[in-house]
């Protein structure tokens, strides 16, 4: 067992403190990682706050982590001391169910094993990257090419394979139509990725506010959604939506968005359920779907292709420090894009 510095959340809704936590010793097929940054995704804050339902305290949030390898265990056969690496959203699965074989472990029919805020096959509870180090399976660590910075990388591990496997499955790319929802940490990681695959982009967002950094980041146009014409203007326009934020939409009018086959997306998760008429589906043969992160090949994948076309995270780096403030900004949507722990200061 190794003693590391951490920041928990004590309680539901309580603010996050330095504390001292346990990571196991590490195992035969088991990484020690030396975490240098981890990214807060809303996420974190859904959990925090038991806006998923309950949860699990005093919890260490974090499952965007870049790090450097800094012990194997006897049995590793894919890193070694030095490796410049990453874990996302989970840490362990069944690796025996259909969908594990699959290499979809994120859809692990028994459950994949979170990164924090879960209880890992040893019976205890798994803790996040607001610290120090990690041990991970190797089987769950993916490699962080040398093209991109641990800082802009490490958001990649959650925003930027949650955006990514549903633009790959949607097959996004030249000649399609693809308009993302919402210009925030994932939003704005669905638009450069969108982008790189040769899709024509478009930003729906409340405002026009950030309209310039949309067309920055790789937009080809940006609209007003509280603008009753945009809806108007669009009908029947995208092959895929995908919507990245986490607050009830009215879903009958971006429905009305898609072409006839089209798709909508969501990787936001609202705490609240959505109601709909089902004709908004039913007229134009439309989907209305879901998607959630990535498995761990797939997360390769969206390294390397990020790596190859120079993509990461805009981020703004804080030090462990201001985590209760970053959540709080998160909330008034007052981060361009991405908050980032150096976690050399915990």
């Amino acid at each position: 067992m190794t003693t590391v510095a951490a920041y928990a959340a004590p309680a539901a809704k309580a603010p996050l403190e330095r504390t001292t936590i346990e990571r196991r010793a590490v195992g035969e097929f088991d990484v020690l990682i030396d975490i240098e940054f981890a990214g807060i995704c809303h996420s974190d804050i859904h959990q925090a706050r038991e806006g998923w339902g309950t949860a699990i305290f005093p919890m260490v949030p974090g499952h965007e982590i870049a790090g450097v390898v800094s012990e194997v265990g006897p049995g590793v056969t894919k890193y070694a001391v030095g490796d410049r690496v990453g874990v996302g959203c989970m840490v362990d699965s069944c690796r025996e169910c259909e969908n594990c074989l699959k290499g979809l472990e994120q859809y692990c029919l028994k459950g994949n094993v979170g990164t924090y805020n879960a209880v890992g096959k040893d019976g205890e509870p798994t803790y996040g990257g607001y610290s120090q180090k990690i041990v991970v399976d190797e089987n769950f660590v993916v490699r962080i090419p040398d093209g991109l910075s641990l800082d802009v990388a490490a958001p990649l591990l959650c925003a930027g394979v949650t955006t990514y496997s549903p633009l790959r499955h949607w097959n996004a790319g030249p000649g399609k139509k693809v308009a993302v929802v919402g210009l925030g940490g994932l939003g704005h990681m669905a638009v450069k990725i969108a982008h790189a695959m040769g899709a024509e982009v478009t930003v729906l967002s409340q405002s026009l506010r950030k309209k310039d950094d949309g067309l920055k980041l790789g937009a080809d146009h940006y609209y007003a959604t509280s603008d009753p014409k945009t809806f108007e203007e669009l009908a029947g326009t995208f092959d895929l939506i995908i919507s990245t934020v986490s607050a009830p939409l009215d879903f009958g009018a971006f429905l009305s968005l898609l072409r006839t086959d089209g798709a909508l997306v969501n990787v936001g998760a609202p705490e609240e359920p959505i109601s709909l008429n089902l004709f908004s589906v039913i007229a134009g043969r439309k989907t209305l779907a879901g998607s959630g992160i990535g498995g761990i090949r797939e997360t390769q994948e969206m390294l390397d292709f990020c790596a190859e076309h120079g993509i990461g995270a805009e981020i703004e780096l804080i030090s462990a420090a201001q985590i209760n403030e970053a959540y709080e900004r998160v909330l008034a949507s007052d981060v361009r894009y991405r908050f980032v722990i150096d976690t050399a200061t915990i």
